[in-house]
C-alpha cells in the first residue's frame, strides 16, 4: 500500500496489546502516542512505563514484527 500512517488507532493499539499481553506487560505500563514518528522508538521511561512510538515510515505490520524484540532490548 505504501501509505504512511498518520495516526495510531484502536486497531493498531489492539495489535500492540497482542504482543505485550503475552509478555506480561500491563497495559497501564504502556504509553503509546497516537502520532507516529520516523523513526519510531521503544524505550523505558524513568517512571518504569514503556513508551512505544510507532514508526510512521514503515508498514505497521512489518514494524510490529520487531516490537517484542525492541521491548526486550528496552528491558521488558
Amino acid at each position: 500500500d505504501g501509505e504512511h500512517m498518520q495516526q495510531v488507532g484502536m486497531a493498531e493499539i489492539q495489535k500492540i496489546f497482542e504482543i505485550t499481553d503475552p509478555m506480561g506487560i500491563h497495559r497501564e505500563s504502556l504509553t503509546i502516542p497516537l502520532g507516529p514518528k520516523s523513526p519510531g522508538s521503544v524505550k523505558k521511561k524513568p517512571n518504569g512505563k514503556f513508551e512505544i512510538v510507532v514508526d510512521s515510515s514503515m508498514d505497521f505490520d512489518d514494524w510490529l514484527k520487531g516490537l517484542a524484540e525492541a521491548l526486550r532490548a528496552a528491558g521488558a
